[in-house]
């Protein structure tokens, strides 16, 4: 009796094995291993492409350091190491005057518009420099911070800065629908703290293209936080004894212009500096 070797294999049934004659078998172990080879050969180049994705990012990462060291490094030596008087007061103290709302767009900050050196302005910043009205369960960081710098640090001065080209505005400017369900986590939300702003930019400048309505938006709108402000009770007890000073501003980085006006709600500014 004549014995046929083979090779045991599964079928697609994984509780079934069916034996393979030598002769069909014998071609088995070349298609296995050819597979194995193009298995191998993906699984290489996705490690190679992974490899080098790794090394790009390490390089970004190692350039993000090295800014971030030169500059402290620079701070250090040009600034803290030769005004140490200042900064031996700061370690102890800070006396602010002013608090400061500026938005968080990297085109703005406000110690290099304003030249404020270290001590000199409490900053608060955040999409669209928005001052909420007050409300003990909703935007606490923002009351907190007013808080501490009226009641505890004593400024004289509160400064709120909007600015051209704020991509915050523009959102808000094109939300056609506060009722309609947002497409953002965040952002909506937030910036509808200037909703009525918006709604009196379009009603009274409705002729104006979005551009022009924008740009009376980023004043209007810091109007609107001027009047949240005196909703926190400790603000409008000081505004009151005349020892707070509420004002508004506009920087165009465009023009290189500052635009600064009194709590009067008035779009027209009290000074322009240019």
């Amino acid at each position: 009796m004549t014995k046929h070797f083979g090779i045991r294999t599964r079928t697609t049934d994984p509780d079934r094995w069916i034996n393979l004659p030598w002769e069909k078998s014998f071609t088995f172990p070349r298609f296995f291993y050819s597979t194995k080879a193009d298995l191998g050969n993906v699984a290489a180049a996705k490690i190679k492409a992974l490899t080098a994705e790794l090394k790009e990012l390490d390089s970004s990462n190692s350039d993000a350091i090295e800014r971030i060291k030169t500059g402290f490094t620079q701070f250090k030596t040009e600034k803290y190491l030769k005004n140490s008087t200042l900064f031996n007061h700061l370690a102890k103290t800070q006396t602010p005057k002013f608090l400061v709302f500026a938005c968080s767009d990297s085109r703005v900050c406000p110690s290099h518009i304003l030249n404020f050196q270290p001590g000199e302005a409490f900053v608060v910043r955040n999409i669209a420099n928005m001052v909420p009205p007050f409300d003990q369960k909703r935007h606490s960081g923002v009351g907190a911070a007013i808080e501490y710098a009226v009641v505890h640090l004593k400024v004289e001065n509160i400064l709120v800065i909007g600015h051209s080209c704020c991509g915050g505005i523009k959102g808000l400017m094109s939300i056609e629908d506060d009722a309609a369900p947002t497409q953002s986590d965040f952002i909506e939300n937030w910036v509808k703290i200037g909703a009525s702003a918006r709604n009196k930019i379009k009603e009274e400048h409705k002729d104006l293209s979005y551009d022009d309505q924008c740009n009376k938006c980023e004043k209007e709108a810091v109007n609107v936080s001027l009047g949240n402000l005196l909703s926190y009770p400790f603000v409008r007890a000081e505004v009151v004894k005349n020892t707070l000073a509420i004002r508004g501003g506009h920087y165009n980085f465009v023009k290189g212009t500052f635009d600064l006006w009194e709590l009067d709600f008035k779009t027209t500014p009290a000074f322009a500096f240019s």
